[in-house]
Order: C-alpha cells, then sequence, then structure tokens
C-alpha cells in the first residue's frame, strides 16, 4: 500500500523523526512492537484509537497531526 494507507494518510514518521526518536524508543513509550510502528509509518497498518493517543502523547503532537483522511 505504500506510505499512504488508502483510507487514511499520516505523518508520523516525519513527526518521530522531528522528536528526534527512534521507532524503537517510540515503540516502547507507546506499548507496542517496533514492528508496529513500522506498519504504521508504512501505511500498512491503521492504529486503534488508543495507539494513536498514546503516539500523539509521546510526540506531543494531537492525533489530527499524525493521521489525516485524504
Amino acid at each position: 500500500m505504500g506510505k499512504h494507507h488508502k483510507k487514511l494518510l499520516n505523518n508520523l514518521e516525519e513527526l518521530r523523526k522531528s522528536a528526534v526518536l527512534t521507532q524503537q524508543e517510540l515503540s516502547e513509550s507507546a506499548q507496542v512492537s517496533r514492528k508496529s510502528i513500522n506498519a504504521i509509518e508504512n501505511g500498512i497498518y491503521v492504529p486503534s484509537t488508543v495507539l494513536a493517543l498514546k503516539i500523539a502523547k509521546t510526540l506531543n503532537c494531537s492525533v489530527e497531526n499524525l493521521f489525516q483522511l485524504p
């Protein structure tokens, strides 16, 4: 599916890198596997609301900054 899932666009990789966090560091903070973070960044996996909120909290941004509908 590439960088963007058909129904969801995301800025996770850019925001994570801006926060100077590795996928592993973000995954530990969000309490998921590094592979989950990678799958979200690559548009393969759409996170649950709870996971999206955990990621947003870690990156100090809103869920809307992370994910948008096309």
